[in-house]
């Protein structure tokens, strides 16, 4: 598996964690805007929270995941869940400076109010703890694999 393909799914992974998040928040609370709903606002469909829904999963999985993938080995942390949220965090702040003013939430989220802000970053930090976590298993995985597959060939002593 490439790494571009072990990133894609651990974006998802980390999708999925975000997104149980916003469940608890939007069934508990909501203790902040709901980030689907925020997404949908900000692809001017407010009322369309399924949009919002779909993008977190696109952006997520088909977006953040693979760059990850690419960078990963690159990023200046020791563990996976550093680098994870060392890149998420990166993301968020890209998000915060073009997304955000273009989407009409203003610069650095300010119309989203600082619960907004502070949950989307949260947010961010979990999906990127989850992704690191997931991405280095599987890279662990392919290794392992890797090996099995190479003492095939090899005859017994």
């Amino acid at each position: 598996m490439s790494r571009v393909q072990m990133g894609a799914l651990s974006g998802l992974a980390g999708a999925i964690a975000v997104a149980v998040l916003e469940v608890a928040n939007t069934v508990l609370g909501p203790w902040a805007v709901p980030f689907p709903r925020m997404i949908a606002t900000m692809l001017q469909v407010p009322d369309m929270t399924v949009v919002g829904w779909v993008g977190h999963f696109v952006v997520g999985a088909l977006v953040l995941g693979p760059i990850f993938g690419m960078l990963c080995p690159r990023l200046p942390t020791d563990t996976p869940e550093t680098k994870g949220i060392l890149f998420a965090v990166g993301a968020f702040l890209v998000m915060m400076l073009t997304v955000a003013p273009l989407s009409g939430v203003g610069m650095l989220g300010a119309r989203a109010g600082l619960g907004g802000v502070l949950w989307m970053l949260g947010g961010h930090i979990v999906f990127g703890i989850v992704m690191g976590n997931v991405y280095a298993r599987l890279v662990a995985r392919n290794r392992r694999l890797e090996r099995a597959h190479a003492m095939d060939g090899l005859a017994a002593h």
